[in-house]
């Protein structure tokens, strides 16, 4: 009797466990880096998700974040500093939408084009 219920308290153990690991997994990693100098600014660049400033990025950085799955409203905007010419003024609005499921890890550079900063796809390096 007693060792059926040490198997039955592992077992259950290990059920939640499972659980867990599983509830680790709905969400999804979205990485946006400016590593390369694709942007010729010095200036900082804002990331807005579902049009609410979520981080900051300079030259030579990347930041994380961990989201529910779902659809992605990411709009980049170089916002005003202390250094000279990083008044954002007057710029085109370009949304990228970015579909992320659960357990996805999405890379993405930030790049310039003709219509403004964009989001570029990249590959991951492990």
């Amino acid at each position: 009797m007693r060792w059926s219920a040490l198997r039955l308290f592992s077992f259950i153990g290990l059920l939640a466990c499972a659980s867990w690991a599983q509830a680790d997994q709905d969400y999804g990693v979205l990485i946006i880096s400016r590593e390369r100098l694709e942007v010729a600014t010095s200036c900082e660049i804002g990331i807005y998700l579902q049009d609410q400033l979520v981080g900051r990025l300079f030259q030579e950085q990347s930041t994380s974040f961990n989201l529910p799955a779902g659809d992605l409203s990411v709009r980049l905007r170089v916002l005003p500093g202390q250094a000279p010419g990083c008044s954002s003024g007057i710029e085109a609005q370009n949304n990228s939408r970015i579909h992320i499921n659960a357990g996805d890890v999405l890379k993405y550079r930030i790049a310039s084009g003709p219509n403004g900063m964009y989001l570029k796809k990249a590959d991951l390096i492990y």
